[in-house]
């Protein structure tokens, strides 16, 4: 199955509406069009334990692939996290989620 999109909501300086969250896809997981200029908001709206996000950085180095990077979400939190350099994570910005109890927004900055 192909990866679930999320929305990228640009922010302006006129302002714009709270978009709604995409509920986290723990088997689809998620791609975020990136223009180096994305950040992610991921909250957890589990109250019991932490989630974690990863972040798939595409590529090799020396033949190898490059570790993801994860984010731990604490309970009943939110996590802003990036810009992600196009350089690095891509102009797909793949996204994995362990539990769909994490709720993504993107926005544009």
């Amino acid at each position: 199955m192909p990866r679930t999109a999320v929305p990228v909501t640009q922010i302006t300086r006129a302002g714009v509406a709270a978009p709604t969250e995409t509920n986290g896809d723990p088997v689809n997981n998620h791609v975020i069009a990136n223009n180096g200029r994305v950040v992610l908001l991921v909250r957890n709206s589990g109250s019991t334990v932490a989630r974690t996000v990863t972040l798939r950085l595409p590529g090799l180095t020396d033949g190898q692939g490059i570790t993801p990077r994860t984010v731990s979400i604490p309970q009943s939190t939110s996590r802003y996290i990036g810009p992600f350099p196009t350089d690095a994570y891509g102009a797909q910005l793949q996204v994995d989620v362990d539990n769909a109890e994490l709720k993504l927004l993107a926005f544009g900055i």
